[in-house]
């Protein structure tokens, strides 16, 4: 599948999940371009994914870069740091051929489109709590944005959660009921080229320090000061997990329906990379609390593909070669149009 004679470059920010997008736009023949901050670079030139690297002072100033990558036919792809760094608001003034939608990220950033959103696709979400006053049970408190679950925090009570509230003045905040269970995200790629939604994968976060207390027992956390214990949601690194087999027809559907709906929200609607972010009961319900229209990093693990793209493909297919794979497809075809915005 590998063509070395393809007349565009793949671009995108050095961060979050650049290393496999990079690659995998290599093993499909294209060229590369890494947009690093000064001092980040050094990742990929020692892993030499990219074959040009171009140094900003901050991310942001990828805005000042529009007339250089047109120039070099670059197509850009998105992931969690543009939305944090850059801005939806920016990405949607800058006139560089982009993978995805962009109108979806405004409904992936704000947490009320989302639910509405899940809703009407047929999904099960946790109760929302619209004013504090109504918490009954434990919440977990997040904010808008992609921010890797920086500042995310529990409250068992209003009293609880007006107290810890106060760390974050001005921010913009969803209260979600907490449910109990087993987090599972899945990974899709949905291809306007084929209308067919794949799974690609299923990863399962570490989290700071949320995961660290619970190495420590009950009696020696009774005795460490509470602001060492109280959990946080900062998100350090991803875990490969293969879900049970059974769950697979009910995660394939899922897919299926959240984007058939986005198209409802969206004139090309929902396409490229996206995650389900689930939690799993002992009752085997599947509860969706949240979605990234993008590509997420708990893909990295899978830079040489996973136990389900090797399934369908039988070679290395990462997400990031998956979206490469359908850039190509679309110049191929002569339908580039439909990927691209």
């Amino acid at each position: 599948m590998v063509a070395q004679n393809i007349h565009y470059s793949i671009a995108t920010l050095g961060s979050h999940s650049a290393l496999q997008i990079l690659k995998g736009a290599k093993d499909e023949g294209f060229r590369t371009i890494a947009i690093c901050r000064r001092g980040k670079e050094k990742p990929y030139q020692q892993f030499k994914v990219a074959d040009e690297i171009i140094l900003v002072d901050e991310y942001k100033d990828v805005l000042k870069l529009e007339k250089e990558l047109n120039k070099k036919n670059a197509i850009l792809i998105p992931h969690a740091s543009y939305i944090q760094y850059v801005g939806i608001e920016n990405l949607e003034k800058l006139k560089v051929p982009y993978f995805g939608c962009k109108g979806i990220l405004l409904w992936e950033s704000d947490r009320n489109k989302e639910k509405i959103w899940l809703t009407r696709a047929g999904c099960k979400l946790p109760k929302v709590f619209p004013r504090p006053e109504l918490i009954d049970r434990p919440v977990i408190v997040k904010f808008h944005g992609a921010g890797g679950g920086k500042g995310y925090f529990l409250a068992k009570n209003i009293q609880d959660f007006k107290e810890k509230i106060k760390l974050h003045p001005g921010k913009q905040y969803v209260i979600q009921e907490y449910i109990l269970g087993v987090h599972m995200y899945a990974h899709y790629f949905n291809s306007p080229l084929t209308g067919e939604t794949e799974i690609m994968g299923f990863d399962k976060r570490y989290e700071s320090n949320v995961d660290g207390i619970g190495r420590i027992s009950a009696r020696d956390q009774m005795v460490l000061p509470p602001e060492k214990i109280d959990p946080s949601y900062v998100i350090v690194g991803n875990i490969p997990v293969v879900v049970r087999e059974s769950f697979l027809p009910r995660f394939i559907e899922m897919g299926e329906q959240v984007v058939k709906e986005s198209r409802k929200i969206q004139k090309k609607g929902l396409y490229g990379p996206f995650c389900l972010e689930c939690v799993i009961t002992p009752e085997e319900e599947i509860y969706v609390f949240e979605i990234s229209a993008r590509i997420v990093a708990g893909t990295n693990p899978y830079i040489n593909g996973s136990p389900y793209t090797w399934l369908r493909y039988q070679e290395p297919m990462s997400t990031g070669r998956r979206m490469a794979r359908e850039i190509k497809l679309a110049i191929q075809q002569k339908r580039l149009q439909e990927v691209l915005e």
